[in-house]
């Protein structure tokens, strides 16, 4: 039997494994039925951010000491099909998964220029993740026409005391500034069930890729990868679950080297958060809050190597797994589950900044 201090780490996608050159982008969702289901991005010919790229998941249903085989979700052709960005509704016990399309041809670079389309999707899964819908667009409800950029997650969504599902995203708009103005962070969220989604509070500049999680007093903790030149991540809250949101602050205690990163609610104010703790994507870090994401009462390394996007599970049974992406020569070699329990975080070292 494993004491409270063991942390114990598995390798749930290898790059070059399975027909894919490449996994990344994270995300993991515990279900209603006490299933994790760990998704990710199979890139099939190089690392790139574009291309053909299908979204693959595998399942557990001991609370992640073992591992169905992978499983392609949806695959768009040559195309790509990213960002998962999973929710869970506890009424219904639907899971629904929001993604990103764009042509093979017309890579981000395109978009942000407006030379190409990024288009939003959602399929859904009621069978506990053992089978998926097709996707469905729903640009329409939930993009701007004046955003051009645009990504859910990566990460996974939450639903709220009232039933809402909130799912975190961001866009650009208007051609790229060097100050990085033409981004910004939004939710977008449901109050049927998944039926229809409308956008919710919209931040606007320097500030993209987030993650959200709810807080026992009822307001919603947003935490975003920011471009303010400073390496250290943005952070709001809102008190009308998130229709607005606080004015942006920096959290001088989460350094980041620009890179996405996770959240997980543990009940009350109690908030944890993963990212390289560095100003290189390396040091893959957890650490915990005790109100509300405020301040942070301690950390612990999970990997001191090259690592970078990640996503955080409350697992059945009173674990916490944190799903990452790390390797030995690069960050993209692996996507690692690590699980383990909060008094061995709580063992950890106090949550200071690192230079």
């Amino acid at each position: 039997m494993k004491s409270h201090t063991d942390l114990s780490q598995q390798d749930l996608f290898i790059s070059g494994q399975n027909g894919y050159h490449t996994y990344r982008i994270p995300a993991i969702i515990a279900t209603t039925q006490g299933t994790l289901l760990a998704f990710c991005e199979g890139r099939t010919s190089c690392s790139s951010d574009t291309g053909d790229i299908d979204i693959v998941s595998r399942r557990s249903f001991d609370g992640g000491l073992t591992w169905t085989p992978m499983q392609v979700v949806t695959d768009m052709g040559q195309d790509t099909i990213g960002n998962p960005c999973p929710v869970v509704d506890h009424a219904t016990g639907t899971i629904w998964l929001p993604l990103c399309w764009n042509a093979r041809l017309g890579p981000e670079s395109q978009i942000v220029i407006g030379r190409a389309q990024r288009t939003v999707w959602l399929c859904k899964s009621t069978d506990d993740g053992a089978s998926w819908t097709a996707p469905v667009e729903i640009t329409q409800q939930v993009k701007r026409p004046e955003w051009r950029w645009y990504a859910t997650g990566p990460g996974h969504g939450v639903q709220l005391a009232d039933g809402r599902l909130v799912v975190p995203c961001d866009f650009s708009a208007g051609d790229p500034d060097p100050e990085h103005n033409h981004l910004g962070s939004h939710v977008i969220f449901s109050d049927d069930h998944g039926a229809s989604w409308q956008i919710g509070g919209v931040i606007h500049g320097r500030v993209e890729e987030c993650a959200v999680a709810p807080l026992g007093d009822g307001r919603l903790y947003l935490n975003m990868r920011a471009r303010h030149g400073l390496n250290r991540r943005a952070v709001a809250w809102s008190t009308d679950d998130g229709m607005t949101w606080s004015p942006v602050t920096l959290d001088q205690a989460l350094v980041e080297p620009i890179c996405q990163a996770g959240v997980q609610a543990l009940g009350g104010q109690r908030v944890l958060f993963s990212n390289p703790a560095s100003t290189q994507r390396e040091n893959l870090t957890v650490r915990l809050s005790e109100d509300g994401g405020r301040t942070w009462v301690c950390a612990r390394p999970l990997h001191a190597g090259p690592s970078a996007y990640s996503d955080l599970v409350a697992c059945p049974g009173g674990h916490i797994g944190c799903l990452y992406e790390r390797g030995d020569e690069h960050p993209y070699e692996r996507i690692t589950f690590a699980r383990f329990t909060l008094e061995w975080l709580q063992n950890g070292r106090s949550g200071t900044p690192q230079a």
